[in-house]
């Protein structure tokens, strides 16, 4: 594409984010009852299993495993719920939001307010090369790889390894690196007193729950939901920024509502996993207007044609192959693999 028609396509481009942000706001009133229907049809299958989780364990673990994985899902599901909280947009209230948003953060080890403001600066700064590191997967560019001593390029395959970013990391991140106050651009002494106090609420529960029903029994019940539930949502949350067709600008040519349409995913999943993730999938839109509730992103997606074709649609097991992705490749604007990286890299060698 020469100078001259790349102009013109990024100022028809910015024309139609303008114009689908505008639809977008359409939307973004929230509604209580919705609100409340959504905990209450979370929270009650959510500790009704636990409770059976608890009974079954002495006498049949095999079962208690199973029963683990649609809780983990649920708890999947009460992440998204805190999420909303966190844009301000489950309840109409901004105290509310609050209130619930904390309360669930003891459900899912997550600092609600620290997390708040990290993933703030996410969609403030989603798609812009030169601000990376702010809620995002580390991703780096070939040149950048490039310059990296062999030491350097050890450390970074590790880390894109999908056995580290998508298996060991997500249970690390949410229940260890979230006890520490790092990675919100807060002050210091506002990030340390959200994360300690978070940290002594989830002391004082769970320390209750290893009172009444000892550690073994607690840990045994609670660790396979956890663990589930994180690499549910770790997943999610990769492949939403992390596929081939992605966008990502330097800052003097990056614009937020682009990177919202051209670098956040559609992914495309059954109605059933959209409900457990409360249509998370619909990234695109949620980039675009981050105060519509969950609840009202398909009838969003409904409302208007284009945004469903506008930005990338992913099936599933797109999303999945996305995972072997590690490096943006500027000169052909796509995420490449390692294993392309090291082609195209005998290609010129020759």
């Amino acid at each position: 594409m020469d100078i001259q028609n790349e102009t013109q396509f990024s100022a028809e481009l910015r024309l139609q984010a303008k114009r689908l942000t505008a639809h977008c706001n359409l939307y973004r009133d929230a509604d209580s009852r919705k609100a409340v229907t959504q905990l209450i049809t979370t929270a009650v299958p959510f500790f009704t299993l636990i409770a059976v989780m608890f009974l079954v364990a002495p006498h049949a673990y095999w079962l208690t495993l199973l029963l683990a994985i649609p809780t983990g899902a649920l708890l999947t599901r009460f992440f998204a719920l805190q999420h909303d909280c966190g844009h301000g947009s489950f309840f109409p209230s901004r105290p509310t939001n609050e209130m619930v948003g904390r309360l669930i953060s003891v459900l899912t080890f997550t600092p609600y307010d620290h997390w708040r403001r990290s993933h703030a600066l996410h969609h403030q700064l989603s798609g812009n090369l030169d601000h990376r590191g702010f809620g995002d997967i580390e991703t780096m560019t070939v040149k950048e790889y490039s310059q990296l001593n062999a030491w350097g390029r050890f450390r970074y395959r590790l880390y894109r390894n999908p056995l580290i970013v998508l298996v060991l990391g997500p249970p690390i991140f949410f229940l260890v690196l979230q006890r520490l106050a790092i990675g919100s651009n807060m002050p210091l002494r506002d990030s340390l007193r959200g994360v300690l106090g978070h940290d002594a609420v989830l002391l004082l529960v769970y320390g209750t729950l290893v009172f009444l029903v000892g550690l073994s029994l607690t840990l045994l019940v609670l660790l396979p939901i956890y663990f589930i539930a994180t690499w549910i949502g770790g997943w999610l949350f990769f492949v939403q920024h992390q596929f081939e067709e992605t966008h990502w600008d330097g800052a003097d040519e990056w614009d937020m509502k682009i990177a919202a349409l051209k670098g956040s995913s559609f992914l495309v999943m059954p109605p059933l996993l959209n409900w457990f993730s409360c249509n998370i999938a619909l990234h695109h839109i949620h980039h675009l207007c981050s105060r519509i509730p969950n609840y009202r992103l398909q009838e969003c997606l409904k409302g208007n044609p284009e945004l469903e074709t506008v930005s990338p649609r992913l099936s599933i097991w797109q999303a999945l192959k996305s995972s072997r992705l590690a490096l943006w490749d500027e000169s052909s604007r796509r995420l490449i693999s390692f294993r392309e990286y090291g082609r195209k890299q005998g290609l010129q060698a020759a």
